[in-house]
């Protein structure tokens, strides 16, 4: 085999490792939610080496979706980091073998202070396993690793366990997109949900038209504008908007009698508009729906606020 090959077979073992997982699902998945969900402190993640690599992803991982959640290396808590934890607090320990010197050393303090511990180990018949309150299977078949050694479909498998716990959790909680955002200010999808229309939205040199108004000098007004439109205001509310497409199609259909017609003859009146709380994720919606490339913010009054378009969608 070439290196394509085995590289191709690596995935292929990786994926088998991982659907093997599901018959493995019992009762004990169940009671690790339950315990998780009436978790009163943290959730605590551990583990040595690569275990540790893939606990600190979970940690991770629970953490952004609504499980307080953190990893600590068993090592460090014998030089000081037992403080962290607490009567209340879950911890989560993974161990391939499930009999990890390092790891087992740290488990009579955990049931020292009377914290459940859910084991994801590849031997439900391990130390780990027995004295955990309940045991996660991820047990593999083979490592995808051709001298069937380094930690290959066991990490893999791990994880999907770990994402698996995760998953299920939110499920329980009803975490919602919003509340994704919370834990990711910073990212783009915390950004479109957080950010609202008044905090993008236009407001200095609105393009102001009345209905009256000839379509000539309205040409003008929203090419001054430069948001492809122009709005029709009476007594500070709005009575319609025109687009640049309204005015090119006016153009072609009356030709020379162009200049003699008005604002309100091809205004539309009654535009799309959005409250100033209205989440840009949802602005961006309401302009995919209708293929718009502008919504307009106004008060509980009709009132003009200012304008929001595509552009400011993009974060």
């Amino acid at each position: 085999m070439n290196a394509r090959d085995y590289a191709i077979q690596c995935i292929k073992d990786e994926a088998q490792a991982v659907l093997d997982l599901i018959p493995k699902m019992d009762d004990d998945f169940d009671r690790a939610v339950e315990l998780i969900m009436q978790c009163k402190g943290k959730v605590i993640v551990t583990g040595v080496g690569k275990s540790g690599h893939i606990g600190a992803k979970i940690a991770a991982t629970l953490a952004s979706t609504g499980t307080p959640s953190f990893f600590v290396n068993p090592l460090d808590v014998y030089h000081g980091d037992l403080g962290v934890m607490a009567q209340g607090d879950v911890v989560v320990a993974i161990s391939n073998s499930g009999q990890t010197d390092e790891l087992l050393r740290f488990i009579p303090m955990v049931l020292h202070f009377g914290i459940p511990i859910i084991a994801m180990s590849g031997n439900p018949q391990s130390l780990l396993a027995k004295y955990s309150t309940c045991h996660l299977n991820v047990s593999v078949e083979k490592e995808a690793c051709p001298l069937n050694l380094a930690p290959t479909s066991s990490t893999t498998a791990t994880l999907v366990m770990g994402d698996a716990l995760a998953v299920a959790l939110m499920e329980r909680r009803n975490f919602k997109p919003q509340d994704f955002a919370q834990f990711h200010p910073g990212g783009e999808l915390g950004k479109r949900l957080l950010t609202t229309a008044q905090d993008v939205m236009i407001t200095e040199h609105l393009p102001m038209l009345t209905a009256d108004m000839h379509l000539g000098e309205a040409i003008i007004h929203v090419s001054k504008g430069k948001l492809g439109l122009g709005v029709a205001m009476k007594d500070d509310c709005i009575e319609g908007m025109i687009t640049d497409g309204d005015i090119r199609r006016a153009m072609e259909k009356w030709s020379a009698e162009f200049f003699d017609r008005t604002v309100s003859d091809i205004m539309t009146r009654t535009p799309k508009t959005v409250s100033p709380d209205t989440k840009i994720a949802d602005v961006q919606k309401l302009m995919n729906k209708y293929k718009i490339h502008n919504v307009l913010v106004v008060d509980s009054g009709n009132h003009l606020l200012g304008i929001v378009d595509r552009y400011a969608c993009v974060l």
